[in-house]
């Protein structure tokens, strides 16, 4: 799935120290009723926000996330559900403490409460005021605790609890959602009914338990103000037309298939034409999956070769999570969470693979992307980090906690909708130095299956961690699709040790979650992966057929 990012015209970026004073005066002149009110709260409270004997905080943050979303549901060629929504949150951390040692936990400090939905700067100011209330309530009390826990230990971290940045001014254009309702009701109630109507589909029609079809839309334009002079206005906008058809086979196995397009905008997403041919690509190989064979049952350990849409699946479950550095439990040495801890400087991938991260990188082969950004979630300018340079582990992606080795954040502290940040990738780009053509990895495929005198695997397309579409491969080049399968020992160390081929076919997989994502990969062909039969029991076939196609 491939996306596309609005450009934006008259992006206004200051990035200089800035002072406090000068960062509010340069607010008002935006005429923002919703920044200004922030600021002239958050100037109030940093003036007065003190308990008698207490500290008083050494950082305020507000964050308002303005979010809009619309949704549309189809089943069986009918409309079931319509659903828009507008709702505003802002999220109040306050840090008491110091740079050094505070009253985070890395849990997530701060409070979170519902904003006015219009631009009164009174009801804004009261719900900030009394969130930072509670806020610094519980920032007082994590911080005794805090202390009380580290008198425990023998020897505490030496990197601080929070890293110290240079104030950013970044205001962006709002936006608005902007979707053709009616034209995309009309896409989506044929689209789901296709099973029964379209000529061109095949025998499985009559077997389908389910087709649904939807058009989803957000829209999140985000405000953001701290005391160290930060001052941030930006917008996020995606949009997904999806189909999910699905049924059983004669032996009861559950079948599925599921996919669409993601985009910025609406104008961005597939056409017609090619949303109907996918959803009837999607019928017929359900179809062909149906009358598949099983996987052979004795276990089987040899080349895989996993196109870039199987291999972008594979990223982001083994490799992506563990670069993205959140900060272990207090207490523990380890330098990170995740698989890759104590992976700094270490081989993660083969000497022909490097890896970077870059949300300045606003367009691949032509096309926008979905994970781009200009600043990151905790006021930090966005920027390219080399994750993996010739198979080595380089650098970890950092929001404003640090880790061991890595003081200051490189731009990836990003946050969900009404949640605290956590370092998290943005546009994650795959290359090798030895790229293959498509042509030349079958050929190496090939060659593999004819030096080991047997068949070998291919996989398209992947549903969690199981194939979906699932290839056996034969010596002479022909291919056969079976279905129940699943992957053994397909891990972190099968990444660092038994990919030998990629190719110079990247894959945009765009994530379309809680935290926009996008991750390129190419084809991958891996040497020995093991492939088994699935345990699952399989269901009972329906008792009765379903109801006649005749209207």
């Amino acid at each position: 799935m491939k996306t596309s990012l609005k450009n934006f015209s008259g992006i206004l970026t200051i990035a200089l120290l800035l002072s406090a004073p000068a960062v509010k005066a340069f607010a008002a002149e935006t005429d923002d009723p919703v920044l200004k009110a922030m600021q002239a709260e958050l100037s109030r409270e940093k003036s007065q926000l003190v308990l008698p004997g207490m500290q008083a905080p050494y950082f305020i943050e507000y964050r308002l996330d303005d979010f809009s979303s619309y949704e549309a549901i189809a089943n069986y060629g009918a409309l079931t559900r319509e659903e828009e929504g507008h709702q505003r949150i802002v999220r109040v951390t306050v840090r008491v403490g110091d740079y050094t040692v505070d009253s985070s936990s890395g849990r997530g400090e701060g409070n979170v409460a519902l904003a006015p939905q219009d631009n009164d700067p009174v009801a804004l100011r009261y719900a900030l005021w009394t969130a930072t209330d509670e806020a610094y309530k519980n920032a007082l009390r994590a911080y005794s605790t805090k202390r009380a826990a580290m008198e425990r230990f023998q020897s505490t971290r030496q990197e601080k609890d929070f890293s110290v940045e240079k104030p950013f001014v970044h205001l962006e254009p709002l936006r608005t959602l902007d979707i053709d309702r009616a034209e995309w009701k009309k896409r989506i109630v044929e689209a789901s009914g296709l099973y029964a109507t379209a000529p061109e589909v095949r025998g499985f029609a009559g077997l389908v338990q389910y087709s649904t079809a939807n058009i989803r839309a957000m829209v999140m334009n985000r405000y953001l103000v701290n005391t160290e002079g930060t001052a941030l206005r930006y917008s996020t906008s995606g949009y997904n037309n999806a189909i999910s058809v699905g049924g059983q086979a004669p032996d009861g196995m559950r079948l599925g298939r599921d996919n669409g397009s993601v985009a910025v905008t609406a104008a961005e997403l597939e056409s017609w034409p090619s949303f109907r041919k996918r959803v009837i690509d999607d019928l017929n190989s359900l179809d062909d999956l149906s009358k598949a064979p099983l996987v052979d049952a004795e276990d089987y350990h040899g080349p895989v070769l996993f196109t870039g849409d199987a291999a972008s699946d594979v990223m982001n479950r083994l490799f992506v999570p563990n670069v993205e550095a959140d900060r272990p439990e207090l207490g523990t040495t380890a330098r990170t969470g995740g698989a890759y801890a104590s992976s700094y400087k270490a081989r993660v991938l083969p000497e022909f693979m490097s890896v970077t991260d870059n949300p300045l990188e606003t367009k691949f082969a032509g096309r926008s992307v979905l994970g781009a950004y200009q600043v990151d979630d905790e006021g930090v300018p966005a920027q390219p980090v080399n994750v993996v340079t010739n198979g080595k582990l380089e650098n970890y992606l950092i929001g404003r906690t640090p880790v061991r080795d890595f003081p200051a954040s490189n731009g990836h502290g990003r946050a969900a909708p009404g949640a605290p940040a956590h370092s998290r990738s943005g546009v994650m780009v795959f290359t090798t130095s030895k790229a293959l053509s498509p042509t030349e990895m079958n050929q190496k495929l090939l060659g593999m299956a004819k030096d080991q005198k047997r068949d070998v695997y291919a996989v398209e397309t992947m549903g969690g961690e199981v194939p979906r579409l699932l290839y056996l491969v034969h010596p002479d080049g022909s291919r056969q699709l079976v279905r129940g399968a699943s992957f053994d020992e397909l891990d972190n160390r099968s990444l660092r040790s038994e990919i030998i081929a990629a190719g110079n076919d990247p894959y945009v997989n765009e994530s379309l979650g809680t935290v926009p994502q996008t991750t390129i990969v190419p084809s991958l062909l891996f040497g020995d992966i093991g492939v088994k039969r699935a345990t699952e029991e399989q269901q009972k076939l329906p008792y009765y057929p379903p109801p006649s196609l005749n209207k």
